[in-house]
């Protein structure tokens, strides 16, 4: 696999809420130079910090990826790192006016939509692949989760993923140089459980859920007291549970719509460690804790 680097052609804007600290914020994401990586710049902070979106910066993974620099955070940068990566972007710098990426869809969707609209602009300088020089297998004996990245001249990644949920069963997910990652993966939106909810809400997270930008699915009977609190919780009125077990207020894009988003996930956060991998990546019940953990392992032994 050859290509050249690659950057946006002009600066796109976004702004929405973040998912789980609710703060309002406008992002732009502008072309950068050669060999730059992609960075996030604080530009509502007086000395306007850059952070390097690597992994040795990563300072939470509690249901996102949030990287920092001393006391200055940018939280859920996963879908966007995602995009980024799966349209085949070397460099762009994101400017952000707030502590956390707008969550918009829930999906790598709006970023997708408005960059193909104009293509990439080619930088006429190779790319530089990071080729592993030995397999790495990350393991968490806890959850049972891992990730392994072996060498290989055709990149690819395969995911399964298993909540022990009857609603979404076991998913698998597969991305390789011939997907359509902007139709087939980056579309996908994240998903949380109903019963999660409150736990999370009380605990200072999904404070900016709602359900246009997130699947909530729904594993255990309900009874109308609690289908009434969330629906006051999201201000919802007439919400209903399907039969499939979803809430009603979207339709699935995929029936595996939720494993794919995990794989979206994954592509963001193995970003962090710092480039296009010559790999195969396989994965079992990943999350931004074991995926930025094998990101830091694989920058660790690069070193």
């Amino acid at each position: 696999m050859h290509s050249n680097q690659h950057t946006i052609k002009k600066a796109y804007y976004f702004q929405g809420k973040g998912l789980h600290t609710g703060t309002y914020a406008h992002m732009k994401i502008m072309p950068a130079p050669v060999d730059s990586g992609i960075n996030f710049r604080r530009t509502d902070l007086r000395s306007k910090p850059v952070i390097e979106a690597l992994a040795e910066n990563v300072s939470n993974t509690a249901r996102s990826t949030t990287i920092s620099r001393k006391e200055t955070l940018v939280v859920t940068i996963e879908h966007v790192m995602s995009a980024l990566t799966g349209l085949g972007i070397d460099n762009a710098f994101i400017e952000l006016d707030n502590i956390e990426v707008p969550i918009l869809d829930g999906s790598a969707k709006p970023y997708i939509d408005a960059i193909l609209k104009d293509g990439l602009e080619d930088q006429g300088v190779p790319r530089k692949y990071i080729d592993i020089p030995q397999s790495l297998e990350i393991r968490d004996d806890r959850s049972g989760s891992w990730v392994r990245i072996e060498p290989s001249a055709a990149p690819s990644a395969d995911i399964t993923v298993d909540f022990d949920s009857k609603i979404l069963g076991i998913q698998s997910a597969h991305w390789d140089e011939h997907t359509d990652y902007a139709h087939e993966i980056g579309v996908c939106r994240t998903f949380v459980f109903f019963h999660e909810i409150e736990y999370l809400f009380r605990n200072n997270l999904i404070k900016g859920g709602d359900v246009d930008n997130a699947i909530v699915i729904v594993e255990h009977p309900v009874n109308e007291e609690q289908l009434s609190s969330i629906s006051n919780l999201f201000n919802l009125p007439g919400i209903k549970i399907t039969d499939e077990g979803y809430l009603n207020n979207l339709e699935l894009h995929f029936p595996d719509e939720c494993g794919r988003h995990k794989l979206l996930d994954l592509m963001g956060d193995l970003r962090l460690a710092g480039g296009y991998l010559n790999a195969r990546i396989t994965a079992y019940k990943p999350g931004h804790s074991i995926n930025t953990k094998a990101a830091k392992a694989l920058r660790a032994l690069l070193k």
